[in-house]
């Protein structure tokens, strides 16, 4: 390491999207209102940054992808690192060495993507300061939407803004979208209703991992073109999300349960797609074990799936396995981004 050097780190969390995801997207929510309730999860994605370097070089340790350059010019968006390289363009930091890694499988519907944006974001505004001497950190509103402009607009993926909000902010959340602002209110959970909640909830990963933006792309074509079902099931989606919100904080497990359900079938009527084969076999183990709902994390086609039990979680563990699931922890991550 050259004298001076520094390294920075910062890790931000994934999400479980409880109801109305997919009402963050354009252009719905250019022209509506969007409402999104969510939870961070302590899954967290980290990125690590020392700087100088003679080259950059960016990798992924979980992807198994490296990219180095001699110069940001040959930081080239080709469909390899490109939130990696898009994050060192817009910073206009000079070469440095960057490694990624994250604890939840790639292509689970878990918002990943929008958990690196905001790690990488953190990490370089950490740079930042420390090359500069400044002491104020990016707000992490800010941070929340610089990363989603580098993973919309300059690496090309389409998608809303809630993966972003719920890793820079953490627990769990109500995202309001408006008149193009996000106004974020935290969801104040009883404690033990908390506890409760993530001890009867099991998140289930297919095995399949999916690109989310040719989906959410498919499905915001309909809504442009006027299609009747999409629109209703969008507008439907909000109101679950309002009564989402009022299940938690009332502390109803079964409320829950039963609006993950009615989230999951109007995500359905957006794109038929969304529930492969290996995800409608679990659903229905699922349920014969005891859960009283669920729906897919993130846009479907495959990623992960996650379910309300309300008594013995261990038959429902079971019978996920059998379905060749791997059954990931959940515990809920209270604070969103962070320097590590």
């Amino acid at each position: 390491m050259t004298a001076g050097a520094i390294t920075v780190c910062a890790s931000a969390p994934v999400r479980l999207d409880l109801a109305g995801a997919w009402t963050d997207v354009a252009p719905f929510v250019e022209r509506e209102r969007g409402l999104v309730i969510n939870v961070a999860i302590e899954l967290r994605t980290t990125a690590e940054l020392h700087v100088p370097h003679p080259r950059f070089e960016l990798a992924s340790d979980d992807l198994g992808e490296c990219v180095q350059a001699d110069s940001a010019t040959d930081l080239v968006i080709d469909g390899r690192l490109d939130l990696h390289k898009a994050a060192i363009l817009h910073s206009g930091i000079p070469p440095c060495a960057l490694r990624t890694r994250a604890a939840a499988p790639a292509g689970a519907g878990l918002g990943s993507s929008g958990a690196l944006g905001v790690a990488l974001v953190a990490a370089l505004d950490a740079a930042r300061r420390a090359t500069s001497n400044q002491r104020t950190p990016m707000p992490r509103h800010e941070i929340a939407e610089t990363a989603w402009v580098l993973e919309t607009r300059d690496a090309g993926v389409a998608g809303g803004k809630q993966d972003q909000f719920a890793a820079a902010i953490g627990g769990f959340q109500r995202l309001a979208f408006e008149d193009g602002r996000v106004r974020s209110v935290a969801i104040d959970l009883d404690p033990d209703f908390a506890a409760e909640l993530a001890g009867h909830t099991v998140l289930c990963y297919t095995g399949r991992s999916r690109f989310s933006g040719q989906t959410i792309a498919r499905v915001m074509r309909a809504y442009s073109a006027g299609d009747r079902d999409v629109t209703a099931a969008l507008r439907a989606m909000v109101d679950v999300a309002e009564q989402m919100d009022d299940a938690l904080s009332a502390g109803n497990l079964g409320r829950v349960g039963e609006l993950l359900c009615r989230n999951w079938r109007q995500q359905l009527r957006l794109d038929a797609g969304m529930c492969t084969p290996e995800m409608a076999r679990l659903e229905v183990a699922m349920i014969r074990a005891g859960a009283i709902g669920g729906k897919a994390a993130g846009a479907g086609t495959g990623g992960s799936m996650f379910f309300v039990v309300p008594g013995d979680v261990a038959p429902a563990v079971a019978a996920a396995r059998e379905c060749d699931a791997t059954v990931l922890p959940v515990r809920w991550a209270m604070e969103g981004v962070r320097q590590c």
